[in-house]
């Protein structure tokens, strides 16, 4: 298994360093603290699946479950990370089943590295990034279906931006989750992602998939405005990191290979307030 469960120090330490705001110090206490169980938590299910041994992983996870299972029928998890998240499921009322499908991602990563299509991959995301959400707006107590599909957009646009930053470190996991189908049209190879600069066709790829996740973050983007006080502030720092993000790839001309592209807090910043109204990056572009 892992050599050590994470400790929730380890887990703030590299919460600072996301793309998006994990759990703001702006935010009040409570929920601050609930998020950041939630992220422990999430952290914690993906070192399982990407840190452990490969002989232990199914394992692990299998655990993880069970304790879910625990943790629900009223009895205690035996997982510090799942023992964590007691106070926060009870207060914030949040079922099962976003948490089981995080698991249920992890499992995946662990039979399936390759993805054909791009429906494939948002099929992938299904599981991966949206139940995030998801337990986001049960922890600020908006959930509701119309809101559950907006943030869908926002969070599978933010897992999509993640793996085009993280495309290199991916495939030295042994994972693809750009669609070879893209790949294919592009001229790109699985070779191009161990080639510093990034070539010529995988940067077509991955700013295509850029493109995708912009327009998600743009359809996405009116859950912000839906929302009040700090839910509102929450989530519209979410979409910031990333616009942010997106606008970091482009700087860069999407080359990712060998480097790493991150978004600069400056323009996290500047896009805080106007994702907070929900306007878009069209609109934005209309109101200059």
């Amino acid at each position: 298994m892992l050599s050590s469960v994470p400790t929730r120090r380890d887990v703030v330490r590299k919460a600072r360093h996301e793309n998006f705001p994990v759990a703001s110090r702006l935010l009040p206490r409570r929920y601050r603290g609930h998020l950041m169980n939630v992220y422990l938590f999430a952290r914690s299910v993906d070192d399982a699946g990407d840190e452990s041994a490969p002989a232990w992983r199914l394992s692990y996870l299998d655990a993880i479950d069970a304790d879910l299972t625990r943790l629900y029928a009223g009895s205690a998890p035996r997982l510090p990370f799942v023992r964590a998240l007691a106070g926060t499921v009870e207060a914030c009322a949040i079922p099962p089943e976003p948490f089981r499908r995080l698991v249920e991602a992890n499992r995946r990563d662990q039979s399936v590295s390759r993805y054909t299509t791009y429906d494939e991959l948002l099929g992938y995301c299904e599981l991966s990034a949206n139940p995030v959400g998801h337990i986001v707006l049960h922890v600020f107590g908006r959930a509701d279906p119309s809101r559950f599909a907006l943030s869908d957009h926002v969070c599978t646009a933010l897992q999509i931006i993640e793996h085009c930053q993280d495309a290199a470190e991916d495939h030295a996991r042994g994972r693809v989750y750009l669609p070879a189908e893209d790949l294919r049209r592009f001229g790109a190879t699985e070779e191009d992602l161990v080639r510093a600069p990034t070539s010529v066709p995988l940067r077509r790829v991955l700013a295509l998939q850029t493109g995708r996740a912009k327009a998600l973050l743009d359809s996405g983007g009116p859950l912000a405005a839906s929302l009040t006080g700090f839910a509102r502030f929450a989530v519209a720092g979410y979409v910031a990191g990333g616009r942010a993000a997106v606008a970091a790839l482009e700087r860069a001309d999407h080359d990712v290979v060998g480097r790493a592209v991150r978004p600069a807090t400056r323009r996290l910043l500047a896009e805080w307030p106007v994702a907070a109204v929900g306007r878009t990056a069209l609109g934005r572009e209309a109101a200059r």
